[in-house]
């Protein structure tokens, strides 16, 4: 069964334009709620939490309505990180958690995930099933048979607690000072509680919503407002989240930034040692840098490769029984401990390195030497399909041809914009350029 409304993370687009409208919305809610509904229960319930986007609250009473609709009882959230939908869904028995955000992207876009009862994103089977039936009449519950709706004000407190919980109680953060970007998103309150009650010497930046300034010039995306504050006040750590708390990056206190791949094998490192990487195998993308696949073989550590995105990585990880694995974007996931990628977890595992051995941030994220790697973007109009034209195929194989022996090429769409990703490494940065070059202008030709 094909998925149509669904990408790699959900349903995604510009707030109040198709998909991302109430009446989608309500649509979506009225599906998702008669596929998880089981006939002969009558408790049943939603969880739906929120970053920070204006178009938020429009969706949230939409998906209510829908929910409703058909019987479900939702319990709203509010603006919590994505992780914590997760956790909560899971921790408070609800057949179904719901999070309204678009992630890394700029405010007017917004997007709906769905969570399964154990607290996992749905797979892509259940997401088409719920496609299906959107294209069908759903019908309401009776009257008496209406969900409720309620507010719950302590599941920004519950997940705070949690996330404590992770850090090893033998350590504690007193003489640390932390930067932590939480680009104006669902983890505004949550992260810097979190870093505050363990210890830390707290420099907040990023936790200011309006509804519009979500990512803008702030989190994981944009590093660089992180980085001078790191740089400005001495501090010993920055953690940049995005907007809905699931991705990190990591600030030195020299004001450079690690991705995900060096936060990955500082922990796959450490988990082998301790003997608890399970299967003794780091789950990762194709995105992940030649490097880093280097450095574990060296380990004696094994990387499993999965298409683009945190699903996927998910998925491989729970088929395989691992316990460890991510992106180079910053997704970090720890079955551990999470359901999902979650950037304050990894930034407190992150910081429990660093009180373990003493030693500063600037030695803990240079495990591995990176090879060259560039990747470039070209947008496309609706509709389109480069990929598919004879002078982009001839590009890549010649790209291909010339990076043979030395590197790889990876070319793409995206999963959440109308995107053509091309990205390549190759031991010799020239030689790279030129062939990254030749298949942009292909694309862009085609687009």
């Amino acid at each position: 069964m094909s998925r149509k409304l669904f990408g790699t993370d959900g349903v995604r687009g510009k707030a109040n334009s198709y998909p991302m409208t109430a009446d989608m919305a309500l649509k979506l809610g009225a599906a998702a709620g008669r596929y998880f509904r089981k006939d002969g229960q009558n408790r049943h319930r939603v969880v739906i939490g929120k970053d920070t986007r204006l178009s938020g609250y429009m969706l949230e009473n939409a998906l209510t309505a829908g929910l409703t609709s058909t019987g479900m009882n939702v319990l709203l959230l509010g603006p919590v990180p994505t992780p914590a939908v997760g956790f909560l869904t899971r921790s408070m028995r609800a057949d179904l958690g719901i999070m309204i955000s678009a992630s890394h992207n700029p405010h007017h876009d917004n997007g709906i995930k769905f969570f399964g009862p154990d607290g996992f994103k749905l797979s892509d089977e259940a997401e088409a099933e719920i496609e299906a039936i959107l294209q069908e009449e759903i019908l309401p519950a009776q009257p008496e048979n209406i969900g409720r709706a309620k507010r719950i004000d302590d599941g920004r407190g519950r997940y705070v607690e949690y996330a404590k919980t992770t850090f090893p109680s033998r350590d504690r953060l007193t003489g640390l000072k932390v930067v932590i970007d939480c680009a104006n998103g669902a983890a505004y309150k949550a992260a810097p509680d979190v870093l505050w009650e363990l210890g830390a010497e707290v420099i907040p930046v990023g936790v200011a919503p309006n509804g519009f300034n979500i990512n803008e010039k702030c989190g994981s995306t944009f590093t660089r407002t992180a980085s001078e504050t790191v740089v400005q006040h001495g501090a010993d750590l920055g953690i940049c989240l995005d907007g809905d708390a699931d991705r990190v990056m990591i600030i030195d206190e020299t004001g450079r930034v690690a991705d995900g791949d060096q936060i990955m094998a500082l922990m796959a490192a450490r988990w082998a040692e301790d003997g608890r990487l399970a299967g003794n195998t780091l789950v990762a993308t194709v995105m992940s840098n030649l490097g880093l696949e280097r450095y574990l073989n060296d380990k004696g550590i094994e990387l499993k490769r999965t298409p683009v995105g945190d699903r996927y990585v998910v998925e491989a990880m729970r088929a395989g029984g691992f316990n460890l694995g991510g992106e180079q974007s910053g997704h970090i996931v720890m079955t551990d401990y999470a359901t999902t990628g979650d950037g304050l977890i990894a930034g407190l595992q992150f910081l429990s390195e660093m009180a373990r051995t003493g030693r500063a941030a600037s030695e803990l994220t240079e495990s591995f030497e990176t090879v060259p790697q560039m990747l470039k973007n070209v947008r496309y109009e609706a509709g389109r399909e480069p990929l598919a034209a004879g002078s982009v195929q001839s590009a890549i194989a010649d790209g291909e041809g010339r990076l043979s022996g030395t590197g790889r090429l990876l070319i793409r769409k995206s999963g959440t914009e109308p995107l053509i990703r091309v990205m390549g490494e190759s031991e010799d940065p020239v030689l790279l350029e030129q062939v990254i070059d030749s298949i942009v202008d292909a694309v862009s030709a085609a687009s």
